[in-house]
């Protein structure tokens, strides 16, 4: 493995194969943690390239703790973070939304790295019990509609790296890896992802996997649909832009997407959304991402009847009971 990392070390990129072994070592803790900050810096320097990327995830996904959910065509909602922008918890929340449509959502989700409070953070909180095992996930799919898959209980190497990805507080590859290697494998994705070239990345691997997928990246650096900017949209039929005029919604202000300073004003806004007593910016800015994730689901192109189907979710309390399912299955 040392040559290996004197490549990356000499900024020179890996072949498929060579980062597969990497991921490989890394989950078989065959490097100490100053050896795998190394490796996560190097990719801070320069862009992982396509071999790269197959290379990572073909070792992720073989390491992979197997799971079933019982064939449900499935969706997830995770992007990529390491945008910087310290937003409420939009993805998770929007889950909530989409199951609350009748869509089955496998999340995929971790703890905050680089912001404060992640999916895996704000569902802690709020009692949620992360579990690998198929039988209770199963269970909460069929009954709630939705279920939480903890990316460290699924994936040995994310569990290797955890401690140094957060004490470098910073974007890594294993940011751009959490989207492409949800257990569940789900036949649509929803994913943000924190820059253009990610996105093509993401579009080129999914376009060849035929998922029906769409990639999502706010022009102004947001991972998710901010409704501050433009928004650069990947899918099976090609690239795209939308803004929030798209949705029928007015521009956000960054500031109105604040995502709190501890995990109890995290919490508060996600109940505030899903209780329909959020901010306006808030509320407009889940519902645009649900929206646009139940265009996926079912290949529909016309925003506004998606719109319509989020927006009777939130305010029917069916996203809500939905939630309140799943916390009382723990």
């Amino acid at each position: 493995m040392r040559h290996i990392l004197e490549k990356l070390l000499e900024s020179q990129q890996l072949t498929r194969q060579e980062a597969g072994n990497l991921m490989h070592a890394i989950a078989g803790q065959e490097f100490n943690e100053a050896q795998i900050a190394a490796i996560l810096s190097s990719y801070v320097m320069r862009t992982i390239n396509l071999d790269e990327l197959l290379g990572f995830r073909d070792a992720l996904l073989d390491l992979a703790v197997k799971t079933d959910l019982d064939g449900h065509r499935l969706i997830d909602l995770c992007g990529t973070g390491g945008d910087g922008k310290n937003t409420f918890n939009i993805s998770t929340i929007s889950s909530f939304v989409v199951a609350g449509a009748g869509i089955k959502v496998a999340k995929h989700g971790n703890y905050g790295v680089s912001s404060l409070t992640g999916s895996s953070n704000l569902m802690e909180h709020f009692g949620y019990v992360f579990s690998a095992g198929n039988d209770k996930l199963r269970r909460e799919i069929e009954e709630a509609g939705i279920c939480f898959m903890h990316a460290p209980l699924f994936h040995p190497a994310l569990k290797a790296v955890g401690p140094v990805r957060k004490q470098l507080g910073i974007k890594t590859i294993f940011n751009i890896m959490g989207p492409l290697v949800n257990p569940a494998n789900p036949a649509c994705q929803l994913s943000g992802v924190f820059s253009i070239e990610a996105g093509r990345l993401y579009s080129y691997l999914m376009q060849k996997e035929k998922k029906q997928f769409i990639v999502i990246h706010s022009l102004d650096g947001y991972d998710e649909i901010s409704l501050t900017s433009g928004i650069k949209v990947f899918s099976p039929e090609g690239e795209t832009l939308l803004g929030p005029e798209s949705f029928s919604l007015p521009y956000n202000t960054p500031s109105s997407l604040h995502g709190g300073n501890n995990i109890e004003e995290a919490a508060a806004i996600m109940l505030a959304v899903l209780e329909n007593r959020a901010s306006q910016a808030q509320q407009n800015t889940v519902l645009a991402n649900s929206a646009l994730a139940v265009s996926c689901y079912y290949g529909n192109s016309d925003l506004d009847e998606s719109m319509a189907i989020a927006r009777e979710s939130v305010e029917s309390g069916k996203a809500l009971k939905c939630f309140r399912k799943l916390l009382e299955m723990q």
